[in-house]
């Protein structure tokens, strides 16, 4: 019998790339680890920030220390990296804040499980370790919460102090109260519904940071039409996407020929007769205001203020989604007054912010909660989107704790306390997965390291103050960045959300868990470009 080649086969089409075992491991790791470097530095309240630039003409520049942000906007090759970019943007969408720990903990999961590996220990035994720790972490993290939800004051103070403590690592840290003032009043105007398309934020240039305020009704960043009401009160409101001009037959490369000026004054009058019968569909509603997603033209804007009707034009889509939603109308297309749905507000009135002039609408009665508008002053652009960035993060937050009422102590306190619990399961596990165990409770050791380095100050040290103190059962204790001490959390205020944190614990041991699972990374061939012969 003929023996069989010992050359390897090759069963993948050509331009295709695999990586094996060992080699795919490391590959996953260097990408994974890379990238939480890459937002390490921006952790904590003395984290710094990032520039990017954009490519193509127009070079964009962002500065921002938010961990989204920054992963969204660079495009990275390695899988494992994508992986944690993807679990970062689930951050964001989910809670709002904890981007940056989440990808800096998976990180550093995975920098403990490239060491245990060297030391033969197989990924599965580290997975059941891992899975066996986080189960304790999140039990130690739901026994320490704190719940005040019917307390109604207590309870507005952990509001502000989670929001103060969201905005301490961002632009906004030195008017932090200013801005978590804000964000607080805003989202308790929701009245509990969540919904943060009712609070509209607006960026104008001009000023400085501390003249943002809260403004308690809506703002439409357009001007009313010429000759019309530019105050009205007790408004009925038609919002709709309709375009205002003459249907005509649109035929490609159609004439039409006429042998008198006439007959070309004849079909003017029949398309102003067109456009006549649709201002009056529209009036037939018994409105006083009409906002027009697409373009008025001028001479149907002649008739709406003839009849005295408010009409604004070309408003932006997502103004005008917000305003149906706020003053309880619907985007209407068609003008059946079955289908219409009108809206409907207190006083409408033109103001002035900074040099430019914008719509007030107040005396909005959304369902539940009412509806306000926050507006944004800076020096620079840059600066007013980093500020929108920082107070969404906020907004989002404090909206999560009003529905999860529980709150956990920061400044590295958590996490602290998880590793200690989890280190007591180690102390107690025989067996392999006990070094598992200790590695998790050494990555959750990193982020108060982390936090204490980016603040300049001696980590080693005051970590290890942190763990004797946690270790004498002084559960509140954590990191003083003001002062680089330890000190008592509860006290100083520094709190976070208990859904944050739980997300942070969960997200990053199941992305890195994912990680270590792979052995083989295989690459689809790339897609072969075929000259076009046959150009348009």
């Amino acid at each position: 019998m003929a023996s069989l080649s010992m050359a390897p086969v090759n069963i993948f089409r050509h331009g295709a790339d695999e990586e094996k075992a060992e080699t795919a491991r490391l590959s996953s790791f260097i990408g994974a680890i890379a990238i939480g470097d890459l937002v390490k530095s921006t952790l904590g309240p003395k984290g710094m920030d990032k520039i990017l630039l954009g490519g193509g003409r127009e070079a964009t520049v962002t500065v921002t220390n938010d961990g989204a942000t920054i992963l969204k906007a660079i495009g990275v090759d390695n899988p494992a990296a994508k992986v944690l970019v993807d679990m970062s943007k689930t951050q964001d969408d989910e809670v709002g804040d904890g981007t940056t720990s989440v990808t800096v903990l998976a990180a550093e999961l995975l920098r403990e499980a490239e060491l245990l590996i060297s030391k033969k220990i197989h990924p599965q035994t580290i997975i059941s370790g891992w899975r066996k720790a986080t189960q304790v972490a999140r039990d130690a993290l739901r026994e320490v919460a704190v719940d005040h939800g019917n307390d109604q004051v207590k309870f507005q103070q952990d509001l502000l102090n989670i929001a103060r403590t969201t905005l301490s690592s961002k632009l906004l840290t030195h008017h932090k109260d200013h801005f978590s003032k804000l964000a607080v009043e805003a989202v308790l105007r929701l009245k509990g519904s969540g919904n943060l398309e009712a609070i509209h934020v607006i960026k104008k240039l001009g000023g400085s940071l501390t003249d943002s305020y809260l403004d308690e009704g809506f703002l439409l960043d357009k001007k009313i039409g010429v000759n019309q009401p530019k105050r009205m009160e007790n408004v009925n409101i038609l919002i709709a996407n309709t375009g205002m001009d003459t249907d005509k037959i649109k035929i490609f490369g159609s004439r039409v020929r006429v042998d008198s000026t006439a007959k070309v004054a004849e079909i003017e009058t029949a398309e102003k007769e067109k456009m006549k019968e649709k201002v009056d569909r529209i009036l037939n509603h018994g409105i006083n205001c009409f906002i027009n997603r697409q373009l008025i033209y001028n001479y149907p804007e002649q008739l709406f203020a003839a009849a005295g009707v408010m009409a604004i034009e070309h408003a932006d889509f997502a103004g005008v989604e917000r305003l149906a939603l706020v003053t309880g109308g619907e985007i209407a297309s068609t003008f059946d007054p079955e289908l219409v749905k009108l809206g409907h507000c207190k006083l409408i009135e033109e103001v002035m912010i900074g040099e430019d002039t914008l719509i007030h609408f107040s005396g909005v009665a959304m369902g539940k909660g009412r509806p306000c508008t926050i507006v944004l002053r800076g020096a620079t652009q840059q600066i007013l989107d980093e500020a929108e960035r920082s107070l969404h993060d906020a907004l989002c937050v404090s909206a999560q704790t009003v529905k999860e009422t529980r709150i956990v102590y920061g400044g590295g306190c958590s996490e602290m306390l998880m590793a200690k619990v989890v280190t007591d399961l180690a102390s107690r596990t025989p067996g392999k997965e006990a070094v598992a165990m200790e590695s998790f409770a050494k990555a959750l050791r990193m982020l108060p390291t982390i936090i204490a380095d980016n603040a300049g100050y001696d980590s080693a040290d005051l970590v290890a103050q942190l763990r004797a103190a946690h270790q004498d059962n002084k559960i509140n204790s954590g990191l003083n960045m003001s002062d680089g001490t330890i000190g008592n959390m509860a006290d100083l205020g520094i709190t976070e959300s208990f859904q944050v944190k739980r997300q942070v614990l969960l997200s990053a041991a199941e992305a890195a868990e994912m990680i270590l699972r792979v052995d083989n990374i295989i690459k689809a061939a790339p897609r072969k470009r075929v000259p076009d012969h046959h150009p348009c």
